[in-house]
């Protein structure tokens, strides 16, 4: 049957929407698991937690998975969905009841990219909806700056990464979160060592990219509309038929982009996704052009960089995230794995490579395209 990697079972779909509903509940649960860890915790300390974010189709997977490779960093996997507000305890559960073999499968992306439940996945954004409102709303900022504070979220989500890292007896946090390019100088102001790898890509191929993925994912949720509630608890809106466009800064702007996607135009659907795109790194230029600090913290990886001269390209990516042991395995393991798709090629007209040329032309100018 077409999407079956869409299917959401009845009992995992029941399950995610009680833990949807009672989210005070678990909140409540995941302070009642710090108190109880309380002695362990004392010595768990945060080192330069790594965040790997950007828009989506630029690589953020793949490169979740070569740093979640090293032996010392903890991830959130597939398999803490939804029961991620208390990972200490969840964890434990897991170890206890785990299959000796787990089964791999292409993800339902359809990217070549196969998983397992064990695989490092983007999952801390349910902490984030727990305590933001409007994170998800386009027609609000969905920027948190150096000046955000919100101590209660400070405070469970320090120690709900020191719970993460204690459970699985690691010292180095990694997190893929898409939604956290807005929010790269809450996280410094957070961690003031955090490193953060952002990956971008050709304006065409990219485009190109999430059409594909949004059609793909809209025709899911017709025959598995379960799925769309999925996405939803799980927070990724990125595709699909709650998509939903993340807001830099610039009402106006984001309000044009859902409109163009809206329209029955392909040539004004694709310009949506090119402004998207200028909207976003536009954005992140900005910020690294003003902040020195987060220039520093901040790894750009170029999609076509990666694919093309993958070992020069992971030693850097190693050396930022200051994870230099190990490096030669964990480079020597990918440099044959990674490569530009062959599946698909972007098939646009004239006037659609026109309409993306225009829309992010200075901005891709700065990121060097």
């Amino acid at each position: 049957m077409a999407y079956d990697a869409f299917h959401v079972p009845l009992s995992r779909h029941l399950t995610s929407g009680m833990v949807h509903a009672t989210r005070w509940l678990w909140r409540w649960m995941g302070n009642l698991e710090t108190k109880m860890l309380a002695d362990q915790l004392d010595a768990q300390t945060i080192e330069a937690p790594v965040y790997i974010t950007g828009l989506a189709r630029a690589g953020t997977t793949i490169l979740l998975e070569i740093i979640a490779r090293h032996p010392h960093v903890a991830t959130h996997q597939y398999r803490d969905f939804p029961f991620i507000y208390t990972p200490f305890w969840w964890h434990q559960t897991l170890q206890q009841n785990a299959p000796k073999q787990l089964e791999s499968a292409e993800r339902a992306h359809g990217d070549r990219l196969e998983v397992t439940p064990e695989s490092p996945e983007a999952m801390e954004e349910m902490l984030w909806m727990a305590f933001f409102d409007g994170l998800h709303d386009p027609s609000q900022s969905n920027v948190l700056d150096a000046d955000t504070t919100n101590e209660k979220f400070e405070r469970f989500y320090r120690d709900h990464i020191r719970k993460l890292l204690l459970a699985e007896g690691k010292t180095r946090y990694a997190a893929k979160g898409n939604y956290n390019v807005t929010r790269l100088e809450y996280l410094l102001a957070l961690f003031p060592d955090a490193r953060f790898i952002v990956p971008v890509r050709r304006p065409q191929n990219q485009v190109a990219s999430l059409r594909k993925q949004h059609k793909l994912f809209t025709k899911a949720a017709r025959e598995h509309p379960r799925s769309v509630a999925h996405l939803q608890r799980v927070g990724h809106y990125e595709f699909g038929a709650d998509r939903r466009a993340i807001n830099a800064g610039d009402r106006k702007l984001v309000a044009s982009v859902e409109s163009l996607w809206k329209t029955d135009t392909s040539a004004d659907q694709v310009r949506g996704w090119a402004r998207y795109w200028a909207h976003l790194y536009g954005y992140l230029a900005d910020r690294l052009d003003a902040n020195p600090k987060l220039r520093d913290a901040v790894h750009l990886v170029r999609y076509e960089d990666l694919c093309s001269n993958t070992e020069r390209e992971l030693h850097a990516l190693l050396d930022h995230a200051q994870l230099t042991d190990s490096q030669d395995a964990i480079v020597a393991h990918y440099a044959e794995r990674i490569s530009a798709p062959s599946y698909y090629s972007p098939d646009f007209s004239d006037e659609e490579r026109a309409a993306i040329d225009e829309e992010t032309a200075e901005v891709a100018g700065w990121f060097g395209y």
